[in-house]
Order: structure tokens, then sequence, then C-alpha cells
């Protein structure tokens, strides 16, 4: 596996990459992590035929900091990853994407669907699928919606760049836990700690969901339309944000579907249940690929 830092045509991104000339793989981290969320998982992956490629998205991991709220929009982080297969050489891909790195493989499958082959969504709603979200909506205006505080703590002009910095280990061991309550591994987190300590990481980090608002707006236009190639969804029914009521009616959104529930898993699944999401993920790209043949 390597690692390295690649410069393309819309800035400078971490990537680590595990070689070969297989099928390109793109697995996108979601927030507060990095790309470093994946590597539980590794072990569990198909190796033979896939090559895959785990990118620190914009303003996280050890990707580059950028100023502004534009470069934030999610389909412009859409465009990163784009770019980041354009100086790869790489035509077409299988997008695998957790959290916010879901909702930016969904950007990218609408704005370059000739590029996508696949689209697998991990922890994270399904843009289009209009009657689901609706659901979900409802049930987080109840006791589910107070686990959504940082949202609007992140929103607040200045106040993560205030209370952040020299605060990272204890904002993030408020989010990095399993869903029985246990923290994660002191390795991992150390891990996270690390690039949320490099400067200007609480405003980026921000940016995320000072952006959101508008985000939101535009996905609304989105209902109805659909992927058209072979999804999977997989979440934890133990997740206080993504309910299990978003995926209602989204079997719609793709040509095929499959959805896989890991009963009393939480919202970080790569580092909770790696061996079942390695093995979730390794046999729905084979049902992919024999699709596309």
């Amino acid at each position: 596996m390597n690692s390295f830092l690649l410069s393309t045509s819309l800035g400078t991104f971490a990537l680590r990459d595990s070689g070969g000339t297989g099928r390109a793989v793109v697995l996108l981290h979601g927030w507060p992590e990095s790309s470093y969320c994946w590597q539980p998982v590794l072990p569990f992956l198909p190796r033979e035929g896939f090559r895959y490629l785990r990118p620190d998205l914009r303003g996280l991991g050890d990707s580059e900091r950028t100023d502004g709220l534009l470069p934030y929009h999610k389909n412009s982080l859409a465009r990163d990853v784009l770019a980041l297969l354009d100086a790869l050489s790489i035509g077409s891909c299988v997008l695998v994407g957790h959290d916010w790195g879901g909702i930016v493989a969904q950007e990218l499958a609408l704005l370059a669907p000739d590029r996508v082959s696949a689209l697998a969504l991990l922890a994270i709603n399904v843009l289009p699928n209009a009657q689901g979200n609706a659901l979900a909506r409802q049930t987080l205006r109840g006791a589910a919606g107070r686990s959504l505080w940082y949202q609007t703590f992140q929103q607040l002009p200045y106040l993560a760049e205030a209370m952040i910095p020299g605060n990272e280990e204890v904002w993030l061991r408020t989010f990095l836990r399993f869903a029985d309550g246990r923290p994660f591994p002191d390795e991992t987190l150390a891990e996270y700690v690390r690039t949320f300590r490099i400067p200007g990481t609480p405003r980026t980090s921000a940016s995320y969901y000072r952006t959101l608002k508008a985000d939101m707006t535009r996905w609304q236009g989105l209902a109805g339309r659909g992927f058209g190639v072979p999804g999977l969804v997989l979440h934890g029914t133990a997740d206080p944000v993504i309910v299990p009521t978003y995926f209602v009616g989204a079997e719609a959104c793709f040509s095929q579907f499959k959805i896989v529930s890991l009963e009393g898993a939480g919202h970080f699944l790569m580092e909770e249940r790696p061996e079942a999401v390695g093995r979730a993920l390794g046999e729905w790209l084979g049902e992919a690929q024999s699709v596309e043949r």
C-alpha cells in the first residue's frame, strides 16, 4: 500500500493506494475521520482483481485546508474526487462512501454517471429517495433528533474555531464511540487527533456543516432521480443519526439494489464491524461485476 500526496487540477490530496491494475474501487470516508477509517476493513476485502483508492477529502485527514465555503459544498467535493480520477487516468470506478463520503459519492454519480459503475453507501441516506428521507425527518424530530446537536454547534460562526483547538481529543471522543458506548481504540483515536490538530481543521471541518443548508436546498430537486447502477446500502440498526426509515423506498433509485442491516451496530461501521463490512462489500462487488458482464 502506497501513501502519498497527489496534486490535481483542483488541489493537493492525500491518497492511500493499494496498487495493482485491477478494477478501481474508491473508498470515501466521512466526518470527522480520514481515509484511515478503512484500515480495519482492508483484510476482509477481495484483493485479486481490485485496486482500492482511499483519498482524504478536502479539509480533513492530510489533504489541503482551503479557505472559504464554496469548496465544501458536496458537489464541489465530488469534483475533487473526479479531478483525482483524472490525475490517475482512471475512467470509471466503483464508489463506496461512508457518512459525508457517501453524499460525495452520490454527487459524483449524478455529476458524471459515466465514471461510476456501481455505488455503495454506508451509514448515509440516499439523496433522491424522497419517501425515506421524509419518513426519517419525522423520526428525527423526536428524541433521536437530539443526537444532531453537533451540526448546530459547527454551523455557528467561529464557535468551532474558538473551542476545539487544544481540545481535539475531547471533541473527537464525543463522537468516536461504538453503539454500546465503548470508545475507539487508542491507536485509531490518536490518528484522528493528529490530523485534527493540523492548523485550520476546526474551520474546514465545520465547513462541511456550514454549507449544509444550501446543499439541502439543492438536494430537494433530486427527488425521483436515479443512479442507473447497482447499489448497496449498509447500515447499523443502532445508528442514532441515520435511522432505518431513511431506506424505505431506496430500491427505486438503483438498477439493482441490496441492503445489509448490521444488527446493533452504530454509525462508525468500519471500526465497529470491520469483518462484516468487508465481507458484505466483497460479496456485493462480485455481484455488481457479474451484472456488468
